[in-house]
Parts: structure tokens; C-alpha cells; sequence
């Protein structure tokens, strides 16, 4: 085919900017400021807003290319042909959006086996129209698809406006795409096994839904012949949590075992490796709190891919990710000696914290009626302006500002269910070390402590239940800094 096509310099302008928009994080702010610069001033509009203006802007565009015949990629050659590509992606992708999400959703409700794509002929018609030949037309299918899960686990499941859950969001679209997009298209769509990922953060933060974005959302191809995809992403993503297994019986969970290989293996069983996909994750939850000869195990698996069950001479095969997660500090893992030093270095191609509750509100009040909104449309099924008053109006009455939520956005879960049940939640009070009660109530008996020893000692006393000056100033009718002071001043 004759290449005569050619781009002006403005439409070849404003293409690279549709360009950079592809290769760039949905979640980071130069993907903004990119569509801001394709979409014209938007100061002030939602995320939603400023997408659909982006989208409406490029659709106008191509639209306006094609006013005298269909683009056909074949037709243009060198940077040309790949801005146009990009172009024709981006607003194939938003025109097919619907589409996916609603596939997303049948595909949850029905389970494991996959379900039937019945847009797909007439998305694989569209691209191939344009000059794409059969077999990229699959594949993009099948990545846009997976662009479509990832953006829609992580931002429907991982909700706040704070800048730390900003930065989550961004650092879990790298883990699945890498930086740069087309880096991922060009060598890695079909090679993130070897990329293991370590979750750190504390009990409650949500760990568990940041792996399920992870793991849901790895390259799946389309099987034309089946009208399906080869398999459903809810098969990709599979859990085991350590601590739910005693010593003896965490072999079999990873590796399986065989018929007869101990005392009440009754039969063949199939381990996490085996049962994980090809295209899927297994999710190492509490991996801090392993053996060392378990994770010498688990270190060979990642290092050969191969491993064998209980009981058995067989070399099985692992072609699937790892992510692992612990509620304890990176710090904590290093210098107490909880992970090896070559199991840790083989997990951590990528390293993702998960902030606790107390530092998202700190930075952003409001993340508080956005979780809530999000955990009432979940628990209900539907919106409830009305339980969401009450629960946010409960929560200011009894908690104040200052709280600060040790079970993090599990308690906040449960917080809401506790006032939709009880109209009341009076927060995970600490129990208080018998240390201190026991030193006080010895001090007052035997008559030892002037006033500022009691009050500090009782400013301190709460202070270990509380955890925050705040709280003690409002419980004690101190100013803040006074209530400091004392807390300072006591000395277990």
C-alpha cells in the first residue's frame, strides 16, 4: 500500500499530545495537566467532567481527519503512523468503555468460567476497518480491556482525595503497566511474572484490595473462536494467608501434596502454585510472619519457577505473579531478621506502602464522607444520604476529629455498621497498661502524688489509650498544650 498520507503540523501537534495522554498514569497529575492541554480550561470541573471533554475533543478531531475518507493507519508511515495509531486507540477505547464495565460486572457475578464478549465483533470490525490487521486487532482488544479492569479496581475500590491514596493509586497502575505504557506494550504484556511486588502497611488498611487490583487486572488474551476471553480475571487473583495455617500444614497450602505423603493425606491436593493461572496472581498475605525454611522454599520458587508437592519427585511449573503483604514496617522486616535478606531482595521488584487512616484524614478531612460514602453504597447497594448523616454525624458527636482509627478503614467498617445497628460507637479504646494504673492507684492509696504528678500521671494514662494530644486536652478540659506538658512530664 502506497504511504501518502501525511499529518499538518497541527494535527500532528495536537496528536502527540493524545500520545502522551496514552503513555501516561490515569492517576498521576501530568495525565491531568496533559488533558487539561487537550480539553482546553477546565478549572474547577470533576475527573469525570474533564475525561469526557478530553475524549469529546479527541472524537471531534478524528472525526474531522476522516471528513473526506476513513483513516486507514496503512496509509501513513514513520511517527505519523503511530500518532494516528494512539489517536484511533484512545477513542476506540472510550467508545467501547461502557462496554467493558459492563462486562466487568456480569463477569463478577457469574464466577470462574468466562463469560461471552457480545460486543466483540463489532470492536475487532472497528479496529480492523482502520487498517489493523487480525492479530494486533486481538491483542489491543484484549489490553484495552485490561487498561479498563485495572483503572476500574483501582479507582472504584481504593477511593479518597488525600495525596498519599492519590500516590497508592499511581504506584498500583505503574505495577500493573510500569511507568510508561508503551514500554509495557512493547516487551513486557506478556512477561510480568518475574515483577514480585511486597505491600507493607498496617492491619486494616486495605492491603488485601490493593493486591486484588494487582492481581484482577494482568494480560488476559481473547479467544475469537469461543467469543470469550481464555479466562475469567476472577480465577486470576489467588489468596493464602499464613497466619490461618499452622507450620506443619503450609507446604501442602503453597505446593500440594500427594496421596499418602502424611499422616491423613487422603488425596491428591492441589496447592496455591498449582491452582494459580497463567495469567493470574497468588496474593502471600502475613509473609512476615513465615519460617525461614519456608521462604528457602518459596525462594527457590521464584528463582526456577519450578516446584514439587509434598510427597512427590514431580517439578511443577509456576507461571504466575507474586505479591506478598505484612503488616509490619519495612524496618521492623529488615532489622529483626522476619524476612531473609535474598527472600526480600527476590520479592521486592516493587515496594508499595498502603497509608494507615489516621495519615489520609490528616492530609485530607474530607477522605472521611468519601469512605463513608463508598462503604454505605457498598453495604446497601445503593446510595443513603440519610445513614451516612447519621453515621458521619455519630462519628463527630462521640469521636471528634482527633480520633485515630488503630483498625484504620476496617474500623471505619465496622464503625458504620455498629452506629446503622446501635445509633453509637465509642472507637477501639486501647486496653491501658496495668503498669501505670497499678503505680497510680499505689501512689493515691499511700498518698504520694502532689496534683501535678496526679494529673500528669492521669494525662498520661489516657494519652496510652487515645494516642493523641487532642484527645486528652477534650477528655481532661486542658488546652492542648498543657495536656502535652503533662503527658511529657510522666515517667513510667
Amino acid at each position: 500500500m502506497k504511504y501518502d498520507k501525511k499529518l499538518s503540523s497541527k494535527d500532528r501537534e495536537f496528536f502527540s499530545l493524545v500520545e502522551q495522554a496514552v503513555q501516561t498514569n490515569p492517576f498521576s497529575d501530568e495525565r491531568e495537566k496533559i488533558d487539561i492541554m487537550i480539553a482546553g480550561e477546565s478549572k474547577g470541573a470533576s475527573v469525570k467532567q474533564r475525561l469526557d471533554r478530553t475524549e469529546k475533543k479527541i472524537s471531534a478531531r478524528i472525526a474531522l481527519l476522516e471528513k473526506s475518507e476513513r483513516i486507514d493507519i496503512r496509509k501513513y508511515a514513520g511517527k505519523d503512523r503511530m500518532l494516528i495509531e494512539h489517536s484511533l486507540l484512545f477513542d476506540y477505547f472510550h467508545t467501547f468503555m461502557d462496554n467493558f464495565d459492563r462486562h466487568i460486572v456480569d463477569q463478577i457475578k457469574s464466577g470462574d468460567n468466562p463469560i461471552p464478549v457480545n460486543f466483540f465483533r463489532e470492536a475487532l470490525s472497528r479496529l480492523q476497518d482502520h487498517g489493523f490487521n487480525a492479530q494486533d486487532s486481538n491483542r489491543y482488544f484484549s489490553m484495552l480491556f485490561q487498561i479498563r479492569r485495572a483503572y476500574y479496581f483501582i479507582d472504584h475500590n481504593l477511593v479518597g482525595r488525600s495525596a498519599c491514596m492519590r500516590e497508592l493509586r499511581r504506584k498500583l497502575w505503574n505495577n500493573v503497566f510500569t511507568h510508561n505504557i508503551d514500554l509495557y506494550n512493547k516487551y513486557l504484556w506478556d512477561r510480568m511474572e518475574d515483577f514480585s511486588t511486597l505491600i507493607f502497611g498496617e492491619t486494616g488498611t486495605g492491603k488485601g484490595t490493593s493486591a486484588i487490583a494487582i492481581g484482577r487486572s494482568g494480560y488476559i488474551p481473547f479467544d475469537e473462536k469461543r467469543g470469550c476471553f481464555k479466562e475469567s480475571f476472577t480465577r486470576a487473583f489467588t489468596p493464602l494467608n499464613f497466619s490461618q495455617f499452622s507450620e506443619s500444614l503450609i507446604e501442602s497450602e503453597l505446593f500440594g501434596h500427594k496421596k499418602g505423603a502424611f499422616t491423613g493425606a487422603v488425596d491428591h491436593y492441589k496447592g496455591i502454585f498449582d491452582r494459580c493461572s497463567k495469567y493470574g496472581s497468588i496474593f502471600l498475605d502475613e509473609i512476615g510472619d513465615v519460617s525461614q525454611h519456608i521462604q528457602i522454599k518459596l525462594l527457590k520458587v521464584l528463582q526456577e519457577r519450578t516446584f514439587t508437592p509434598v510427597g512427590s519427585h514431580e517439578q511443577n511449573r509456576f507461571n504466575g505473579r507474586v505479591i506478598a503483604a505484612t503488616n509490619r514496617s519495612i524496618d521492623e522486616v529488615r532489622r529483626k531478621g522476619a524476612m531473609r535478606d535474598d527472600f526480600y531482595y527476590r520479592l521486592c521488584s516493587d515496594i508499595i506502602t498502603v497509608p494507615p487512616l489516621r495519615q489520609r484524614l490528616q492530609e485530607d478531612p474530607g477522605e472521611l464522607d468519601d469512605l463513608l460514602a463508598h462503604t454505605v453504597t457498598r453495604m446497601m447497594g445503593k446510595q443513603s444520604p440519610e445513614l451516612i448523616n447519621l453515621i458521619r454525624n455519630t462519628i463527630n458527636k462521640e469521636l471528634g476529629n482527633s480520633y485515630t482509627w488503630p483498625g484504620n478503614v476496617r474500623e471505619l467498617e465496622q464503625c458504620a455498621r455498629r452506629v446503622i445497628l446501635n445509633r453509637h460507637y465509642e472507637g477501639d479504646l486501647k486496653p491501658i497498661s496495668s503498669d501505670i494504673q497499678t503505680t497510680l492507684s499505689t501512689a493515691m492509696t499511700n498518698g504520694d502524688l502532689n496534683m501535678q504528678e496526679l494529673t500528669a500521671g492521669y494525662c498520661h494514662m489516657l494519652f496510652k489509650r487515645f494516642g493523641t494530644y487532642e484527645e486528652v486536652a477534650k477528655k481532661t478540659g486542658l488546652d492542648r498544650r498543657t495536656a502535652k506538658k503533662h503527658i511529657l512530664a510522666w515517667v513510667d
